[in-house]
């Protein structure tokens, strides 16, 4: 990342010359070597190409429903949900050198996420029945985890999850960062180095929500004199990049956000650590907010 500001750290959705692509993330162009992203949309009939050589890669099918012709298989229908606040969704797991062609049945929206990846896995196909749902935190940081690709996935480096934080809650709270691979002297790992992309769909067009993204104390950036602390707004189709420390969401009254979040870098993982500062907090929730899962879940027995 060349320089760590509010500016540099938000993607707005641009006029591209693809009239397809809603957004985009370059790995050269934002300064890390883990995570291209962008966000698709085709009308009903429209086909899309793609080939991931030394990538591996994710779709997730944020509305509509398409099939994917590919030289690791062949998925028929993909898709359900008619936006990402009315249902769990599909995605696609493909492995290194993939070749696809996607095909809107209906008029449909998805992301593509992926990484430098040289192990092969399977290709998979994760529907809704795949996907675990967790309501995590408490209180006003009371938030839903849609698990897409978690820890453990048969897959080399991605994690893919979607958080939904209700009308004035926070998430990704208290603070944590994932910026500084340490290992215990047992091997437990403590913390590992992923860069981060946040997606963001707010329920209403005119909604937007806060994250903050900061250095903590200890940071080499912070001890460096380069450390920073920006505050982003963010709306529909906005990304955020987090290469660096500690990065809160608040959602404000009124409105529910969603992001899609896709990590790459040292370890298939979601280990990280807690700004010991509002570590504290979590021994505090008296409630779970009842207002999620925010639609009807029904998980594998």
């Amino acid at each position: 990342m060349k320089q760590f500001d509010s500016n540099s750290l938000i993607v707005h959705p641009g006029k591209y010359p693809d009239p397809g692509l809603v957004v985009q993330v370059r790995r050269e162009e934002v300064g890390w070597e883990t995570i291209d992203f962008e966000v698709r949309t085709l009308a009903t009939g429209q086909t899309w190409e793609a080939s991931f050589i030394g990538e591996e890669a994710a779709i997730v099918q944020l509305s509509g429903t398409f099939s994917v012709d590919s030289n690791q298989g062949a998925w028929k229908k993909v898709g359900e949900r008619k936006d990402v606040f009315t249902g769990l969704p599909y995605a696609l797991y493909l492995p290194p050198d993939s070749e696809i062609t996607i095909t809107a049945i209906t008029d449909c929206e998805f992301a593509v996420a992926k990484t430098p990846a040289d192990q092969v896995f399977p290709a998979k196909l994760i529907s809704p029945e795949d996907v675990n749902v967790e309501v995590r935190g408490g209180d006003h940081a009371t938030r839903q985890i849609n698990d897409i690709i978690p820890p453990g996935f048969p897959c080399q480096r991605l994690v893919v999850v979607e958080v939904y934080t209700p009308s004035g809650n926070w998430s990704s709270y208290p603070p944590h960062k994932h910026d500084n691979r340490r290992v215990s002297p047992n091997g437990e790992l403590l913390e590992a180095d992923l860069d981060e992309i946040y997606f963001y769909k707010i329920d209403r067009p005119e909604g937007y929500a806060i994250q903050r993204v900061y250095t903590g104390k200890d940071s080499p950036l912070q001890v460096a004199g380069r450390g920073f602390d920006a505050g982003l707004i963010l709306r529909n189709n906005d990304v955020a990049l987090v290469p660096e420390g500690y990065h809160p969401v608040s959602c404000p009254p009124g409105y529910t956000a969603y992001y899609l979040n896709i990590l790459a870098g040292s370890d298939q993982v979601l280990t990280s650590s807690d700004d010991p500062d509002f570590q504290w907090i979590k021994d505090t929730y008296k409630t779970i907010d009842p207002r999620v899962p925010i639609y009807p879940v029904h998980q594998k027995s």
